[in-house]
């Protein structure tokens, strides 16, 4: 259902005047430059990303007189009047792996199979902007693409798709949860991996299995949870990340050139197709948070009831963010940025940075 949006004054944003806004700024400004090249987005964007060229960067004061005078704030409010959600996490992980398979590497991640269709159906059903169906061809029909299950049983032709075999199932299924990430290779070197396609099946979540079950207590079932009960229970294991039908497939990403905004940032590849800035980045429903719009997001720090209040960009989506008020959090690389996300499921407001020359969002 449609968010709605209701107008706010720069000082109802809780934290607004301490926030280090400027450490935005690089994200910002690739952001504009893939805004910019899109012409379904090009003319919004102009003014405020060519305004942007004047400023700045280490000038505090400026950047924030920036978005104050190019950008309108409003608060998401939910279709049933709900100003409060979800603020959950994701990171982008570390996995151990090899180009070749192996004895210790054994897990395979793949790329997208030649038989996986993607239907638009916008161009059938203009209502259904933003739907897409995926399948594969049965004779002479469409029907949904395998499962996990079946993916991981050989029934889709996956063989000859495997861009790299990694050490630990468990890891490897929460890379899919992420989206992205990178092996360190045995034979030397990092691979970035990104997200490619999807097989269309929708995410269920094996932490509330298992709290149902009760084999993990609520408090346990974070990342962290689900991954010790996996190394104790190997036999359990597989049939219960089978559970969850959807199934992500990867492509390599080659590093950023050396120099250049990207490196900077130094982040895997979002759905806007520019890096995500640590603890900047939010994955939204961008049928309610548009691709590349400012976001200022007050909520609390994982487990706890430290504010977390700043301002963040919309250059993510995630197969579970579904919903106005709801966010995923991009804590950055690594192994303590993984500890934070997968501790995260805190409750946020969101307000939508809007340029001033374009109306009202969503109008």
């Amino acid at each position: 259902m449609p968010a709605k949006y209701t107008p706010a004054a720069w000082s109802a944003l809780p934290g607004w005047s301490e926030d280090r806004v400027a450490e935005i700024w690089p994200a910002f400004r690739v952001g504009c430059a893939a805004l910019l090249a899109s012409a379904a987005t090009r003319d919004l964007w102009q003014a405020p990303c060519s305004e942007a060229n004047a400023i700045v960067p280490t000038d505090r004061n400026a950047v924030r007189a920036f978005f104050e005078s190019h950008f309108s704030p409003y608060q998401v409010i939910a279709a049933d009047g709900r100003d409060t959600g979800t603020i959950t996490g994701y990171y982008e992980p570390l996995l151990a792996g090899s180009r070749t398979r192996s004895a210790s590497h054994r897990v395979p991640l793949y790329a997208a199979p030649d038989d996986l269709l993607t239907i638009d159906l916008a161009e059938l059903y203009p209502e259904l902007k933003d739907k897409r169906l995926r399948g594969r061809v049965d004779g002479k029909r469409v029907i949904p693409y395998w499962p996990r299950a079946d993916i991981e049983n050989g029934k889709a032709p996956v063989t000859g798709k495997e861009l790299v075999y990694v050490d630990d199932p468990v890891e490897a299924f929460f890379l899919q949860i992420q989206g992205s990430g990178r092996v360190r290779l045995a034979e030397g070197g990092v691979m970035r991996v990104g997200y490619a396609d999807q097989n269309g099946h929708p995410f269920r979540s094996i932490g509330r299995l298992l709290v149902e079950r009760g084999e993990l207590p609520l408090e346990r079932a974070s990342m962290q949870g689900i991954k010790d009960w996996g190394r104790r229970n190997p036999d359990k294991l597989f049939p219960l990340l089978d559970e969850n039908p959807s199934y992500v497939f990867f492509r390599e990403v080659p590093a950023p050139a050396p120099g250049t905004p990207e490196a900077e940032i130094d982040g895997p590849i979002g759905t806007l197709g520019v890096p995500l800035l640590r603890e900047r980045t939010l994955a939204v429903d961008p049928r309610s948070i548009p691709l590349g719009a400012p976001v200022f997001l007050a909520t609390t720090h994982p487990l706890s009831t430290q504010p977390l209040q700043r301002l963040m960009l919309a250059q993510d989506t995630g197969g579970a963010i579904r919903g106005a008020v709801r966010a995923d959090f991009f804590w950055g690389f690594g192994d303590d940025a993984g500890r934070q996300a997968g501790r995260m499921k805190q409750d946020g407001r969101m307000w939508i940075l809007w340029p001033v020359n374009g109306g009202r969002p969503g109008g």
